[in-house]
């Protein structure tokens, strides 16, 4: 704790601020979002499409608005849209807890989502700006309070949720509504703005700009796969755990999402200074990324029929995910900027997250078939063979974009204007 204090001293408040900012919000988040379908569907008696329909809504409008959040925040600046996005999750957040008819719980479950999709390119593309230099280092430090965050976040819910559900809302709620009077009162006015390189103000040519950096979308497609990979927590590993275990599948699945974060609040401080000592930012990233996919080998290697085993192997392939993913990271956000010439930063974000949403719907349903196909066979090792092949496939892509020099970042623009 005194290394990850020092840590965040060492940067300029504003840098400060988006750490402290970030484990507010993933608090206030997963103290609210795990318990959601159960208060839908048993709280409020809603039949099991409205529970999904509720639930896609809010994953839908934040994956496929991302590109919109990013967009504002490079035309509007970065205070725009953090105040925004945080006012929005508390409106959306009290009315989750105080509505019971499907369409005010819509159009909450939209909002939330909404919210997410303008504060979180907004929120690391003034990281990155702030940080100049020492991205690497500040996303590193960045992502300890993320996870740290998730980790506690489900705990103070649980706490809450013994006395009712409405209160887990409002207070969740009030953290936003803090977070949106911080932002207002700290974030400088009127932030950062930057234009196309070709002069042109209108939208689509903010987006044409961003959809001719070659390089930035042949990174974006090869890293789809470990997106795919570091959802496992919530699909295929509670698959196999459920499996393999029975009714103790379900305690076993929330100590693995427990020691996920736990590996990334100890160790990514220490696997990064670990990694930049060693390696160039390409060399980690393809480290980093295959071992994301070993991870899944114990699982491919142990039998079936032996709960310890498996249960052991379990644990060995949420700590390798989450200790690959800690690696891949910083260097994956910093080579984000560096692609994106500092210019339209927000936006370049925006695109890649929508990416990574998509891949991650689509790897989704490929795992889940995969696993129908065989379970039924009574060969659970294919799953697990193909979640490895598509740790090995990424990381190969990325190292052929870097021998290639798909990765080196174009030449340098001058410091974006202040709007």
């Amino acid at each position: 704790m005194k290394h990850l204090w020092e840590q965040t001293r060492s940067f300029p408040p504003g840098v400060q601020l988006m750490m402290a900012n970030q484990f507010a919000i993933n608090l206030a988040f997963y103290m609210l979002m795990p318990y959601l379908a159960a208060h839908l569907s048993d709280g409020l008696g809603l039949a099991a499409w409205a529970v999904g329909l509720v639930l896609g809504v809010r994953n839908f409008s934040q994956q496929g608005m991302f590109l919109i959040g990013g967009t504002l925040a490079d035309r509007l600046g970065h205070k725009v849209p953090i105040m925004a996005g945080c006012l929005l999750r508390t409106l959306g957040f009290a009315l989750l807890g105080w509505v019971d008819d499907l369409p005010a719980l819509i159009a909450a479950s939209a909002a939330t989502g909404f919210a997410g999709a303008l504060f979180n390119p907004a929120v690391r593309a003034y990281l990155a700006a702030e940080a100049g230099e020492r991205r690497v280092d500040a996303f590193a430090t960045f992502n300890v309070y993320y996870q740290g965050g998730m980790l506690l976040g489900p705990l103070v819910g649980l706490g809450l949720l013994a006395a009712d559900f409405r209160l887990v809302c409002t207070v969740a709620a009030g953290i936003f509504a803090v977070l949106t009077l911080l932002q207002w009162r700290s974030l400088p006015t009127p932030g950062r703005r930057t234009r196309p390189a070709d002069g042109q103000d209108g939208v689509l040519a903010q987006w044409r700009s961003v959809v001719a950096n070659r390089p930035f979308l042949l990174f974006s497609a090869a890293m789809i796969g470990s997106y795919v990979l570091t959802f496992q927590v919530y699909l295929a590993l509670p698959l196999a755990a459920t499996d393999a275990l029975g009714a103790e599948g379900t305690a076993v699945t929330s100590g693995l999402f427990v020691i996920s974060a736990a590996v990334a609040v100890v160790g990514q401080l220490r696997l990064t200074g670990w990694a930049k000592e060693r390696w160039r930012p390409s060399e980690a990233l393809v480290r980093g990324l295959a071992a994301m996919g070993l991870a899944f080998v114990p699982l491919a290697l142990c039998p079936r029929g032996s709960s310890t085993a498996v249960l052991v192997a379990l644990v060995a392939a949420v700590v390798l995910l989450a200790a690959g993913s800690a690696i891949v990271y910083p260097f994956e956000m910093d080579t984000v900027v560096a692609l994106s010439g500092n210019r339209l930063v927000a936006t370049h974000y925006g695109l890649y997250n929508s990416v990574s949403g998509l891949g991650i719907t689509l790897g989704n349903l490929g795992t889940g078939a995969l696993w129908d196909y065989a379970h039924r066979h009574d060969a659970t090792w294919l799953t697990w063979a193909a979640l490895t092949a598509t740790g090995t496939v990424c990381a190969a892509a990325v190292a052929a974009l870097a021998r290639t020099g798909w990765l080196t970042a174009p030449q340098p623009q001058s410091r974006p204007a202040a709007a």
